[in-house]
């Protein structure tokens, strides 16, 4: 962590630095995610709120430790539906918004929009238990500004038109990219003759269709150091970790 107190989650992503997030629940007591943060090297915590039920204020007290611990969040959202409810996400308090199942370009500009403050989008302005307000002195512009050169939006690519459209949903402003193996297989299967046949076949097509974009790519599963070994070989720096026993 004695990097990233020096270097945001964001300027991380982009510089093509590997990024580990450890991947827990918000039924996790604040003395157990301690100990997981201290065995291992983490950059962010990852939460889902895709499968898993959950209740805003768990989401809020959640990511309110996890600042107090000095580590930022990310929540995925619990459908590409609810994009327009990205705001309402992040005040809550992550660092970050992951977008499951990403498809149409007109759910990522929905995203877009209420991921940022004006003028880069349109999203609301309130609420006390945003991401570092409790860390830093701010007036409404202050920190709409912050927000918007600090927050990270990620999008989740997990079907074969997912696959086929990367370039055109990977829009200026998100941050990365992040393929959801188990689905993007389901969807395989169901397209029996897309020419891409494998979870890794079609991470080297996105790989390269994003090429020269700045914008990297992860996996949104939970892998030890060794299974993640050939997804780094294919070029993914974004990577999820389970607490070690």
């Amino acid at each position: 962590m004695t990097e990233q107190a020096t270097r945001s989650l964001r300027s991380r992503l982009a510089s093509g630095d590997q990024v580990i997030a450890l991947r827990t629940s918000l039924q996790m007591e604040s003395y157990e995610l301690v100990s997981a943060l201290g065995k291992g090297d983490y950059d962010l915590i990852y939460i889902d709120t895709q499968h898993v039920p959950y209740t805003d204020h768990q989401l809020w007290e959640f990511c309110s430790a996890a600042e107090k611990l000095g580590y930022p969040v990310e929540v995925r959202i619990p459908h590409t539906r609810q994009a327009h409810l990205v705001g309402r996400f992040c005040d809550f308090g992550p660092a970050s918004i992951l977008v499951p199942e990403t498809v149409r370009e007109e759910d990522v500009q929905e995203a877009l929009d209420y991921f940022y403050y004006p003028p880069m989008g349109r999203r609301s302005f309130g609420g006390g238990t945003r991401y570092g307000m409790g860390r830093h002195k701010f007036n409404t512009r202050s920190y709409a500004d912050w927000w918007n050169d600090t927050g990270v939006l990620g999008l989740q690519l997990e079907s074969v038109d997912a696959i086929i459209n990367a370039r055109l949903l990977a829009k200026s402003g998100v941050h990365y990219v992040s393929f959801g193996p188990n689905d993007l297989q389901l969807s395989l299967d169901a397209h029996p003759h897309f020419p891409l046949r494998s979870v890794e076949a079609c991470m080297q097509h996105v790989a390269q269709q994003l090429q020269g974009t700045g914008i990297p790519l992860g996996i949104a599963v939970g892998l030890t150091p060794a299974e993640r070994q050939k997804y780094v070989d294919i070029g993914l720096t974004v990577f999820q970790e389970f607490p070690k026993p």
